[in-house]
């Protein structure tokens, strides 16, 4: 072994020393440069949920814009609770007297469900055509308006013949056993 002097043991620490910080300084800023990069994620990501998370007014707004949707239900008691709901809507719309007929649908060979059709006729106004409109989303058994047909009274101007087909979906006895 050589005896080393004490010039050469400074030197040794010296360039101990050196070596640390230079693995220090590597280190150091790898993790800098990482650190930085998961703030500034962290900074999208809280954006982001600020962005999505709402307060209850907006929520509400939102949420009175989606239409609600109930399952299909055995056809009878679907055919009963869709007529109750637009019977309901049209008395919200001020619209008395209307003639409700039930039209019953083919069976879709892809869902299995039955769609089912109830026409109403009436008279109202035009604004009340347009209230009822605006409220249908509401229903929950509403699958789709099939047709929407206004004719204006050429002597009551203010009067229209509302002609309005709506949809829904029942499901079969058979379907309803299995579910």
């Amino acid at each position: 072994m050589i005896k080393l002097s004490e010039k050469d043991i400074r030197a040794l620490k010296l360039g101990a020393v050196g070596a640390a910080v230079i693995v220090v300084l590597m280190v150091g800023t790898t993790w800098r440069e990482r650190w930085g990069e998961a703030r500034t994620e962290g900074a999208v990501l809280k954006a982001k949920l600020q962005a999505i998370n709402v307060d209850d007014a907006k929520h509400k707004g939102l949420m009175s814009i989606v239409p609600a949707f109930e399952m299909p239900r055995i056809e009878e008691d679907q055919k009963f609770l869709f007529r109750e709901k637009l019977n309901e809507q049209l008395k919200k719309a001020g619209i008395r007297g209307a003639v409700l007929e039930i039209i019953t649908g083919r069976k879709s060979p892809v869902t299995g469900y039955k769609s089912l059709h109830l026409k109403c006729n009436a008279k109202c106004r035009f604004s009340q055509a347009l209230d009822l409109l605006t409220r249908l989303n509401e229903n929950p058994y509403l699958v789709g308006i099939e047709e929407f047909r206004m004719k204006i009274d050429p002597k009551k101007r203010s009067e229209v013949d509302l002609t309005l087909t709506v949809s829904t979906f029942t499901k079969s006895a058979r379907k309803a056993g299995t579910s």
